[in-house]
């Protein structure tokens, strides 16, 4: 009877742990989940369906107005409508010496479904990734077909438990180092190195040809030198 309750404890506690652990990822996400600051990055937005009866037929993501982003592209995705809304900047950016007044704000897939036990993912490419910022926040809403709506705008705070609709984040890491020039010079050095190792190379093959063709010349000479030998012979005897 004793090992019957303990089996069932921990039966019960698994269930648990499952239960809350699919809770706790089955929510709106970035992946990959990080990006080079100041940088381009190709972001995907994976959207899965919690509802057992009802499918998500809208995905609305709304980007940081304090995180201005001057590109924001929306990949097609079949069955799929993107809408991109943007706003109006009280001060221009500079972008690669253009002057940009206004910046998105809003991407909003409509048209498709995700049905029960599946996810989506919304590709989008992102720009320029701002330099001072260590994460990016994006507030997202979901839509389902029974017209539930899910707000995924939580944000998480440092030591305390995750929120039950956190919003999905982008956290920013130090920018890659730019391929300058000096770094240039080691495969140019390399490839010299390599240039002259096959010069050495066909030098020695060159000398080896040329000393084959000066004895196979000489050969025929005394080759020739000794027909007419024989034939010099041949007429004195007669």
């Amino acid at each position: 009877m004793k090992t019957s309750r303990v089996s069932f404890a921990a039966a019960l506690a698994a269930g648990a742990v499952l239960a809350l652990s699919g809770t706790a990822f089955a929510h709106v996400s970035v992946q990959p989940g990080e990006a080079p600051k100041g940088g381009y990055a190709t972001i995907n937005f994976k959207v899965p369906n919690e509802r057992d009866n009802a499918s998500t037929t809208q995905i609305e993501v709304n980007f940081p107005v304090d995180q201005p982003l001057t590109s924001v592209m929306p990949q097609d995705i079949p069955g799929w409508t993107s809408s991109v809304e943007k706003t109006k900047l009280d001060k221009p950016l500079n972008v690669h010496g253009k002057q940009v007044n206004e910046v998105v704000t809003k991407v909003t897939w409509t048209g498709g479904k995700i049905e029960p036990g599946k996810f989506q993912q919304f590709p989008v490419s992102v720009g320029k990734l701002p330099d001072t910022a260590d994460k990016m926040v994006f507030k997202a809403i979901q839509t389902y077909d029974n017209n539930e709506v899910v707000r995924w705008i939580e944000e998480s705070k440092e030591g305390a438990p995750e929120p039950q609709t956190p919003a999905p984040v982008l956290k920013l890491t130090a920018a890659k180092p730019a391929d300058g020039h000096d770094d240039a010079k080691p495969a140019d050095a390399k490839g010299a190195g390599k240039d002259e190792a096959e010069h050495d190379e066909a030098a020695p093959k060159s000398g080896s040809d040329t000393t084959a063709r000066a004895l196979g010349i000489a050969g025929i000479v005394i080759g020739l030198g000794g027909v007419a030998f024989g034939i010099a012979s041949r007429r004195r005897s007669a």
